[in-house]
This record gives structure tokens, C-alpha cells and sequence, in this order.
């Protein structure tokens, strides 16, 4: 029987400023692996699954 395995991630999304001349907004985003307890801060939403992709070893 294959062993059920499970990662858990809460993902939070700050504000953090407003390029003015581009017109976007400037995001930090906080992903908490639940399991280790772990947290690491991103600037992108890529760069934050990417993350998440290797940590659940996801292809």
C-alpha cells in the first residue's frame, strides 16, 4: 500500500508599495510550510509556488 503524503502551506499577501511609474503593485508573500513550520517571504507569486513545487517534489 503506497504511503498518503501531505504538505500544507498557508500563504499570506502584503502590500508592500505601489510602483508608480509602472502602475503595479509591490507584494511580499509569506508561505508558512505547516509541517516544518517554516516560513520564507517572496516577491512573486511564481517564485512562491516554485517553492511549494519543490518542497512537495511536484513535476
Amino acid at each position: 500500500m503506497e504511503e498518503k503524503q501531505m504538505a500544507s502551506f498557508v500563504i499570506r499577501f502584503h502590500l508592500a508599495g505601489v510602483d508608480e511609474e509602472k502602475n503595479i503593485k509591490l507584494w511580499r508573500i509569506k508561505v508558512t510550510h505547516v509541517q516544518e513550520n517554516e516560513e520564507t517571504l517572496f516577491e512573486t507569486m511564481e517564485e512562491a509556488v516554485l517553492y511549494m513545487k519543490e518542497i512537495t517534489n511536484y513535476s
